[in-house]
């Protein structure tokens, strides 16, 4: 984990280099990654581009790790903490955390309890000014600094609630998939 007295940037630096990124996913119109075998791209949309430069900040702040179970903790922080109007946020952290769960479902569930407690970047201005700020004054300024508390009833609810929705997204999914391979084979066995 980087220094706590180390700035974001320094922070945002490390990450990026550690797990192989750039910042140039920040303006790409393309997302491209591997996937096993298989190279996958689909387009970048401005509220992705818009969400990203914070997203990694908070695996900084957070110290969640940049993996599978990782994008699914700080998927379940960054439901809990509020995209606000990053649409794009919403969508990809619900199928992160929905991933995840099978998993590693106490961690998934911890980082939402988490976020329900503490805040994040989203609706900040991605300033030098921010880049600049200490990652353990930030992390006392978000509510990182203190443990996790003991999950109250809204925040058992919540999770519930916002896990269904992971659960539709996937579902939704399914459908888009299924439903026309299901009609085409259905067409070719007339």
């Amino acid at each position: 984990m980087t220094s706590l007295t180390t700035s974001l940037r320094d922070g945002r630096d490390a990450y990026l280099e550690a797990n192989g990124f750039s910042t140039a996913a920040y303006t790409d119109k393309f997302v491209h990654f591997k996937f096993g075998p298989i190279y996958l791209a689909f387009p970048s949309t401005k509220t992705r581009r818009a969400a990203i430069p914070f997203h990694d900040l908070h695996h900084v702040l957070t110290g969640y790790q940049a993996t599978p179970i990782g994008e699914g903790e700080i998927g379940a922080w960054e439901v809990a903490t509020g995209c606000r109007n990053l649409w794009a946020g919403w969508v990809l952290n619900l199928f992160a955390m929905g991933f995840a769960m099978p998993f590693a479902s106490r961690r998934v569930y911890r980082a939402f309890v988490r976020g329900r407690h503490s805040r994040n970047l989203y609706g900040s201005e991605y300033t030098e000014e921010l880049l600049a700020t200490g990652i353990d004054e930030m992390r006392g300024k978000l509510g990182l600094s203190e443990e996790v508390p003991k999950a109250t009833g809204a925040d058992k609810r919540a999770f519930v609630f916002w896990l269904a929705l992971s659960a539709g997204q996937y579902a939704a999914l399914a459908l888009s998939v299924l439903g026309p391979l299901a009609l085409l084979i259905w067409w070719i066995w007339l």
